[in-house]
C-alpha cells in the first residue's frame, strides 16, 4: 500500500518526506524529476509502552510506503507538458497526501505574501478532476456501445461512468459523490480515477502555529471536510529537524516545545488509517514488533502477515490489549487474571491487539 505526496512547488513536500523517512533516505533523490520512494517507520507510543514491561533485544515498528510525486504544474489535467508522467504516478498510489502551504516564507521571493490555501487546494484538485473527466469522457462512448448487448460488466461500467460524469464536470472529487459500493469502487480503480482515492490534506504550518489554530490551517480543515477527506496540521520543517536528533535529544526538544510526541506520529497513523490499515503486535524477549494488516482482517489473515505457514497451520490466537499489560505488568499476570483471550479463526482483529499465534504445520 502506497501513499503519494502531492502539492504545488515550495509547499514543503520534501521536508515532510524527510521528517517521515529521514534526510539520508531521500538525499540522493532530492532534485530529481522522478518520484522519490521512501519507507517511513510509523512512530508508535504503544510500542514504547509494551517495551516497558517486555524488554526485547529488538524493536521493529510498522512502516509506511510514501512517494513524493514531483512535477505538478497548472495545466496538468489538460495534458500539458510533463503532465502525463505526473498523472501516471498519482494514478498508481493507493491514497493521496496533499500538502498545503500555510506558512509565510520570506526566503522564497516569488511566493512571499501569497499564502492562500483555498487557491492552492483548488489548483490541484481541479487539475485532478479535469484529468479524471478526460478519462471518463474518453471511455463513456466505448462503454455505451459495449452495454448494448448482454454484457453485465459493460453495463456496470457504464453506470459508474454516467454517475461520475456530472460530478467531474463540476470539478468535484469523485469521493464526494458516494457512497460508492464495492463493485463501483473496483470499477473506478480499474479506470485509475484519482479523485476517488482517499485523501489527507496536510496544513503545513509555521513554528508559530504548531496547534494549527490559524485561519489558514482552519481553512484546510474545513475544505478537507467538505471534500470528504481527512486533515492534520504540522510544521514539516520543524519535524524534519526533530527527526535528526537521537532519542534523548528528541525528547528534550519536544519538552521545550511542550509536545508529547512529534506531529509526524499522528500524521503517519492518519495515513495508515487512510489506507484502511490497522496495527497489531507480537511481543517477546527476542523482539517486539508492530504489524500492519487491513482493517477487518481475521486472526488467520493477521497470522499470514507474519508467515504463510502460521496462517496455514493456524490453531488459535492468544490475545490481550496494551492496557491489560499496563494494568497487570506481565503476560503471566494477565493470564492469571483471566484477561488472556483465546480467539479462533473467525476472530476479527482489533487495532492494538497483542497476539501470540498457536499453529501446527
Amino acid at each position: 500500500m502506497e501513499v503519494g505526496l502531492v502539492g504545488l512547488p515550495q509547499v514543503g513536500k520534501t521536508s515532510l518526506l524527510a521528517a517521515l523517512a529521514g534526510r539520508s533516505a531521500i538525499a540522493a533523490a532530492v532534485g530529481s524529476v522522478k518520484p522519490i520512494l521512501a519507507i517511513a517507520p510509523i512512530p508508535d507510543p504503544r510500542l514504547k509502552t509494551i517495551t516497558q514491561f517486555i524488554i526485547p533485544k529488538k524493536i521493529v515498528p510498522a512502516s509506511l510506503q510514501v512517494t513524493d510525486v514531483p512535477g505538478l504544474q497548472p495545466g496538468a489535467g489538460e495534458g500539458k507538458s510533463g503532465a502525463n508522467a505526473f498523472l501516471s504516478h498519482v494514478r498508481q498510489v493507493d491514497a493521496i497526501c496533499h500538502v498545503v502551504r500555510c506558512f509565510e516564507d520570506a526566503s522564497v521571493a516569488h511566493v512571499k505574501g501569497t499564502v492562500d490555501p483555498t487557491r492552492d487546494i483548488d489548483l490541484i484538485d481541479v487539475e485532478l478532476a479535469f484529468a479524471d473527466l478526460a478519462v471518463v469522457e474518453g471511455a463513456i462512448d466505448k462503454a455505451q456501445r459495449a452495454a448494448r448487448g448482454a454484457d453485465k460488466d459493460a453495463k456496470a461500467r457504464l453506470g459508474v461512468l454516467e454517475k461520475a460524469l456530472p460530478v467531474l464536470a463540476e470539478f468535484q472529487p469523485l469521493r464526494s459523490a458516494g457512497p460508492w459500493n464495492k463493485e463501483e469502487q473496483l470499477i473506478l480503480r480499474g479506470f485509475g480515477m484519482i479523485t476517488a482515492k482517499p485523501v489527507l490534506y496536510v496544513a503545513n504550518v509555521g513554528e508559530d502555529d504548531l496547534a494549527g489554530t490559524s485561519a489558514h490551517a482552519q481553512t484546510v480543515a474545513r475544505i478537507a471536510a467538505e471534500r470528504h477527506g481527512g486533515s492534520v496540521a504540522m510544521c514539516a520543517k520543524l519535524e524534519a529537524e526533530i527527526a535528526e536528533f537521537d532519542e534523548a535529544g528528541r525528547a528534550e526538544m519536544l519538552e521545550s516545545l511542550g509536545l508529547k510526541e512529534p506531529a509526524i506520529g499522528p500524521l503517519a497513523r492518519a495515513l495508515n488509517d487512510l489506507l484502511g490499515l490497522s496495527v497489531f503486535y507480537t511481543a517477546g524477549e527476542k523482539e517486539v514488533r508492530a504489524w500492519v494488516i487491513p482493517q477487518g482482517a481475521t486472526a488467520p489473515e493477521a497470522a499470514g502477515a507474519i508467515h504463510s505457514d502460521i496462517q496455514r497451520g493456524f490453531i488459535r490466537a492468544e490475545t490481550y490489549t496494551v492496557n491489560d499489560l499496563v494494568q497487570y505488568k506481565s503476560e503471566k499476570s494477565i493470564k492469571e487474571a483471566g484477561k488472556l483471550r483465546s480467539e479462533g479463526k473467525q476472530y476479527v482483529m482489533r487495532d492494538g491487539d497483542v497476539v501470540h499465534f498457536l499453529f501446527n504445520v
